[in-house]
């Protein structure tokens, strides 16, 4: 009763993420640049996910969009009609010599509340589920291992329900999507939601951000 309280109340204060925007001039998808690799997540609203993991060092690019549905190249209202199955995700270019898949992935389990099944703060629903993408069985190993270790380590008070998926296809979200926390510091939702959860978010991964950022 208290949660649903507390995220009417949010509801009431906040723009929720993404409400009232429009246009569907989609972000071109990048092609990774020599010597990078790519990573896929979804963890609530992609505006503080996609920030959060550009901060770290390695990372040169983010780029929001949506994965782990069925409907090819989707639009935010259709991703909103909880219709396609896909989750609002980032794309995570990055460097391996600079910053490991293990270090990206504990990076995203302390970007958001991995313990929320199909909800993060005031945003409720598939598309803001907790999913980890994987492209090859050691990343897959991975994830698992990096999710056993931050359950044994009780840094939450109840055990993370990310769903581990192997990734089959990323479609960029809408150009206004791309960079938004960085542009729109202004909107109530940035500052009331996105912004408290990038701050713990550099609290908990100092040590890997980029200068700027520490």
């Amino acid at each position: 009763m208290k949660r649903i309280i507390l995220y009417a109340a949010c509801l009431l204060l906040f723009t929720g993420c993404a409400m009232g925007q429009t246009g569907n001039d989609f972000a071109a998808l990048p092609k990774p640049a020599a010597g990078e690799q790519v990573a896929t997540f979804g963890g609530g609203c992609f505006w503080s996910m996609s920030e959060a993991m550009s901060e770290l060092k390695g990372v040169s690019k983010v780029i929001s969009g949506y994965a782990g549905g069925t409907v090819k190249n989707p639009t935010y209202e259709q991703v909103s009609s909880k219709t396609t199955g896909h989750a609002e995700s980032v794309q995570v270019y990055y460097d391996p010599k600079v910053i490991s898949f293990a270090t990206l992935a504990t990076a995203f389990f302390f970007a958001h509340d991995p313990t929320e099944l199909n909800y993060q703060g005031p945003d409720e629903g598939t598309e803001y589920r907790s999913i980890v993408f994987y492209r090859t069985p050691e990343e897959k190993t991975i994830l698992e291992d990096v999710i056993k270790k931050i359950n044994q380590s009780k840094h939450y008070p109840a055990a993370i329900v990310t769903q581990v998926a192997p990734f089959k296809a990323f479609y960029p979200a809408e150009k206004y999507h791309q960079g938004y926390y960085r542009l729109n510091g202004d909107n109530p939702y940035i500052a009331g939601v996105s912004e408290p959860k990038v701050m713990k978010f550099r609290k908990a991964m100092k040590a890997e951000l980029k200068p700027e950022f520490r």
